[in-house]
C-alpha cells in the first residue's frame, strides 16, 4: 500500500507541475490542440503517451544516475558543455514561468475578483513561503488537494456542455495531411515544453523517494490523468464556434452553461497557478542549493523577490514571449530523452 500511496503523491505533483494558468483558462489547449479539431483529438492521445513514457523515464533515470537536480540529468543527456547552457536556460525559464504564474494570479484577483492591485501578488508570495517552509511535504499536500478538484471540475463542465455538441470528434474532410502534420508537431512541442520544465520538480522528487516502482506507477498515473484532463477540456472547448477568439475560453463556457460554478472555476485556476509556482520554485531551490550552502527559506525569499519584479510585466506579454521560445528549444531535450537508455551505463 505504501508504494501505491507514494505513486499517487508522485502523480499529483506531476500533474500539478504540468498544468498552469494557461491550461486552466483553456487558451493553451486551444493553441496546441483544439484549433486542429479532430486531428487535435488524436494529438492529445499522442501527447498522453509521451507524458506517460517520458515522465516516468525522467524519474527512473534520475534514480539510476543518482541525480539530485536537473543539472545532473541534463549533463547525462547533453554532455557537460551543452548541459551548462541548457541548465542556465532552464533556470531562466523556470524563473520566467514563475513570473508568468504570479502575474496570472494578479490578473485573477484584479480582473475577476475586483480586488486592489498587487493583492494577488502579495497573497501568493506569502502563501508560497508558508507552504515551501514544509518542504516536499508541503508540495505533496497542496497537489494532493488541488489535482483531484481539477479532474472532477473538468469532467463536470464537460458533462454539462456535451448536449450542445462538440466538433472535436467530427472527421476532417478538407484540411488534409498538412493539418494533421501540424497537429502531430504540436503534440511533440507541447510534451517537450512541459516535460523540460517538469524535470526541475520530477528529478529531485525521484531522488528523495528512491523507489523505482513508486515513481514508475506515479508517472503512468500522472500521464493518464493529464490525458484525461486534456481530453475533457478539449471536448468542452470544441463546443465554442471559435474558441481561439477568446483569451479565457473556458470562462465563456462556464459562465454560459454553469454560472453557479464560476467561483469554483476561479478557485481551480488559482490552485493550478499556485501548484506551478511552488513546483518550479522547489526545482530552482534544489538546483541553487547544489551550488550554495544557503538555508532553503532564504533561497525562496530571494527567488520570490526576483520573480515578483518580473511579474509586474503584463501577464499576456510574458506568456506570449516566453512560452513559444522555450517550446522550440525543448524539442532537443525530448529527442535525447527518447533515445537514452533507462539505466546509466
Amino acid at each position: 500500500m505504501r508504494k501505491w500511496s507514494e505513486a499517487f503523491q508522485v502523480a499529483s505533483v506531476y500533474v500539478g507541475t504540468i498544468v498552469g494558468a494557461g491550461f486552466a483558462t483553456g487558451r493553451e489547449i486551444v493553441e496546441f490542440f483544439t484549433r486542429f479539431g479532430f486531428y487535435g483529438t488524436a494529438a492529445i492521445f499522442l501527447a498522453g503517451v509521451l507524458f506517460i513514457v517520458l515522465g516516468s523515464k525522467i524519474m527512473l533515470v534520475a534514480i539510476d544516475i543518482r541525480a539530485k537536480s536537473f543539472e545532473q540529468l541534463n549533463e547525462y543527456l547533453f554532455g557537460r558543455r551543452l548541459a551548462l547552457v541548457m541548465n542556465i536556460f532552464l533556470m531562466l525559464m523556470l524563473t520566467g514561468v514563475c513570473a508568468v504564474m504570479l502575474s496570472g494570479a494578479e490578473a485573477l484577483f484584479t480582473e475577476q475578483l475586483r480586488l486592489p492591485p498587487r493583492t494577488g501578488l502579495v497573497f501568493t508570495v506569502i502563501l508560497t513561503l508558508i507552504v515551501m517552509a514544509a518542504g516536499v511535504k508541503g508540495l505533496f499536500a497542496v497537489n494532493t488537494f488541488v489535482v483531484p478538484m481539477m479532474v472532477v471540475f473538468n469532467f463536470l463542465v464537460m458533462l454539462l456542455v456535451m448536449n450542445t455538441g462538440s466538433r472535436v470528434f467530427a472527421p476532417v474532410v478538407s484540411s488534409g495531411w498538412e493539418e494533421g502534420g501540424k497537429a502531430v508537431l504540436s503534440a511533440f512541442s507541447y510534451a517537450a515544453f512541459n516535460l523540460a520544465l517538469a524535470q526541475a520538480v520530477l528529478v529531485p522528487m525521484a531522488a528523495e523517494i528512491k523507489d523505482r516502482t513508486a515513481v514508475k506507477r506515479g508517472g503512468v498515473i500522472g500521464g493518464l490523468l493529464l490525458t484525461v484532463i486534456l481530453l475533457s477540456s478539449h471536448i468542452s472547448l470544441g463546443t465554442l464556434s471559435d474558441p481561439a477568439s477568446f483569451d479565457i475560453p473556458m470562462a465563456v463556457i462556464v459562465e454560459g452553461t454553469a454560472g453557479t460554478l464560476y467561483f469554483l472555476y476561479l478557485l481551480i485556476i488559482y490552485g493550478e497557478i499556485f501548484t506551478s509556482v511552488i513546483g518550479n520554485l522547489y526545482g530552482l531551490e534544489r538546483q541553487i542549493r547544489s551550488y550554495l550552502p544557503i538555508r532553503s527559506l532564504w533561497i525562496y525569499i530571494c527567488l520570490l523577490s526576483v520573480v515578483y519584479v518580473i511579474s509586474l510585466v503584463k501577464y499576456g506579454t510574458l506568456l506570449e514571449i516566453l512560452y513559444p521560445l522555450f517550446g522550440y528549444i525543448s524539442i532537443g531535450f525530448l529527442f535525447l530523452l527518447l533515445i537514452k537508455p533507462d539505466k546509466a551505463r
